[in-house]
């Protein structure tokens, strides 16, 4: 028997703020990440700050933020009230210290918990704040929540507001690189939401009159769009309506106090629902709720008092009552589409129509693939039980924590030897691996027959909950896993033609990545590099004295299970699959997967000749 370990006073420690932060950074801001998702921690950093100057414009101080992102260091300056210049200090460093716990002052405001920019000071090797007002400023700087420095100025030619300024921790936030399009993103959702404000990225200027209309509009073809977009608004409630003509599934964009809620909600539940209502009393008919909503693309907006979300990072709310005198969350937009939008109907006939028309074109549709669909669902079901296409993860049977989910990463690859080392290396609670058989079909221009006709594709797609809805979607990251040849090349692009032409939110939500695996490794009896690049090469042996040995790795089949831990691992490097917002999906997929034309043509023999002159270099 083990012996018995003393149990006294000199046990017991309290950890400080800054201390429980760093150790349990999950608690605060989720996921660490290198920056590759859009989820990742240093945009959750970057977003708790923002969302102190956000409130500020709210309550009509400041019309104008600036935010600047070169390398690692972060800068936000508002033109706010600033904070009161005593408690500097306090505010970025206490516990339950803040503006936002009078409710007077910030009814509904993005959080109230007091954490965000401590969280952030705690998360930064380097942060320092400054705070302007009636002629006077005061600052203060930190190392990962340490004060190191503190200034106070009796007079200064500022202009009044806060500047925020830090660098996330390596320590923490390992290998990690702001990507652009991310931080743009959630910019242009803060403008949207609060139309007037003025966000100054990097020299861009983002700016938004028309709402959640102009949401739709930037995110999507208006050649695409079956009808004008439906806009809505009332006192605490905000929405935008349309359907594609070619997407498949439904497409939401919600929010709640200005957060965009990613992972939905009570809200974005009661909107679907709403619109089911609607529909079907306007035209006195019980249409199938999936027929009705199928290729909607849509954004809602609402205000809640002192909302609860289910987690720090606020991503899915929980809240069931709008707060004050209003009804709960259900009944109050129940009440507002069943109004507002009915309303429109009567009064744009030809909207009416159009819907009605995508209505009965969806039920006609899925009446035709109601066999095919059965038949394929008993396919996938039965290949689930009986063959190991899918080698799932822990996060999805029940063995742990439901949380845990937004970890969780399916790797689609091809091939038994790729599968297997990615699959004998993987961490079982959160990774799961699918494995391909040869290429997939090149699904272009095909209708959605196809998805349940073709044995990977159905069994893909099943994998993925994804048939009904998004909302259902079992992993938060999709990787394509392939060897870094022309074959595999040709299966990213087959897989990402899928996605487009039948499931483009998947996309547009930031669920699809490319896994990096190394090229290279270079070692000697110390040390051992393993290089993504050519130049990553260079530097390895440079590193190492004498001669190093060299490996070319030419597949994902030739690393070992011991290996792929560490590309799959902590140090993962993924390439995000991105759309060009200038683009739209059509075009996109007609110059890539259609039939040859000139331009293609034209394209890869450009192309064709840049890597040539690379290789020649080397």
């Amino acid at each position: 028997m083990a012996e018995n370990t003393q149990y006294t006073e000199d046990n017991i420690r309290s950890l400080d703020w800054k201390e429980h932060i760093r150790m349990r950074p999950g608690m605060y801001i989720g996921k660490l990440g290198d920056g590759s998702s859009a989820d990742d921690g240093i945009y959750i950093l970057v977003k708790e700050v923002l969302d102190n100057s956000i409130d500020e414009y709210v309550m009509g101080a400041g019309k104008t933020i600036e935010v600047s992102i070169q390398g690692t260091k972060v800068i936000v300056r508002d033109y706010g009230r600033g904070i009161p210049l005593g408690k500097v200090v306090d505010v970025v460093s206490k516990m339950n210290t803040g503006g936002k716990y009078d409710s007077k002052a910030f009814k509904k405001s993005v959080g109230l918990n007091g954490v965000g920019t401590k969280a952030v000071n705690a998360l930064s090797s380097y942060f320092r704040v400054e705070s302007s007002r009636d002629g006077k400023s005061s600052s203060a700087e930190f190392a990962q929540g340490n004060l190191t420095d503190q200034e106070f100025l009796d007079e200064t030619s500022r202009r009044r507001g806060t500047k925020v300024t830090f660098v996330p921790d390596e320590i923490i936030f390992k290998n990690y690189k702001f990507r652009t399009e991310y931080v743009a993103k959630m910019l242009r959702n803060y403008v949207y939401l609060n139309r007037g404000l003025t966000i100054i990225f990097n020299g861009e200027k983002f700016f938004s009159e028309n709402g959640l209309k102009d949401l739709l509009e930037d995110n999507n073809n208006k050649e695409d769009m079956l009808y004008p977009i439906v806009h809505l608004e009332g006192d605490d409630i905000e929405v935008a309506i349309t359907h594609s003509k070619t997407q498949y599934s439904e497409e939401y964009h919600s929010f709640v106090n200005g957060q965009h809620t990613t992972q939905g909600g009570t809200h974005q539940a009661a909107f679907r629902e709403a619109i089911v209502k609607t529909v079907r009393d306007f035209y006195g008919k019980s249409y199938e709720a999936s027929d009705i909503r199928k290729s909607i693309i849509s954004a809602v907006s609402i205000k809640v008092m002192e909302p609860v979300f289910e987690s720090q990072t606020k991503t899915k709310l929980g809240s069931t009552e709008m707060g004050g005198n209003l009804p709960t969350v259900r009944t109050y937009i129940n009440d507002f589409v069943g109004r507002y939008l009915d309303n429109y109907l009567h009064k744009n006939p030809d909207t009416a129509d159009k819907i009605q028309r995508k209505i009965l074109q969806a039920e006609r549709e899925r009446k035709e693939l109601s066999g095919i669909r059965k038949l394929a669902k008993e396919r996938a079901k039965k290949a689930s039980l009986h063959n190991k296409k899918l080698r799932d993860c822990r996060v999805h049977l029940g063995d742990i924590k439901k949380d845990r989910r937004l970890e969780s990463t399916l790797f689609i690859t091809e091939g038994d030897s790729a599968s297997g080392s990615i699959t004998k290396s993987r961490d079982v609670n959160t990774q799961a691996v699918f494995s391909l058989r040869g290429k997939p079909l090149n699904s272009y221009s095909m209708s959605k027959k196809i998805v349940y006709e073709n044995e990977e594709f159905n069994l893909l797609q099943a994998a993925l909950n994804i048939e009904e809805s998004m909302e259902d979607l079992r992993y938060n990251n999709i990787v394509i896993a392939t060897d870094a040849d022309v074959d595999g090349m040709h299966i990213r692009l087959l897989l990402i033609t899928f996605f487009l032409q039948f499931f483009p939110e998947l996309i547009k939500e930031g669920h699809l990545y490319i896994l990096q695996t190394p090229l290279f490794r270079v070692r000697n009896k110390k040390q051992t590099f393993y290089c993504y690049s050519e130049e990553e090469r260079k530097s390895a042996i440079l590193k190492l004295s004498g001669k190093p040995e060299i490996t070319r790795f030419k597949g994902l089949g030739e690393i070992s299970p011991d290996e792929f831990k560490h590309f799959i691992g902590d140090d993962i490097r993924l390439d995000p699959v991105m759309l060009d917002r200038e683009t739209s999906i059509e075009e996109l997929l007609k110059f890539y997967m259609g039939k040859n034309t000139p331009n293609r043509q034209e394209f890869i023999i450009n192309n064709l000749k840049v890597e040539l002159d690379l290789i020649e270099e080397k």
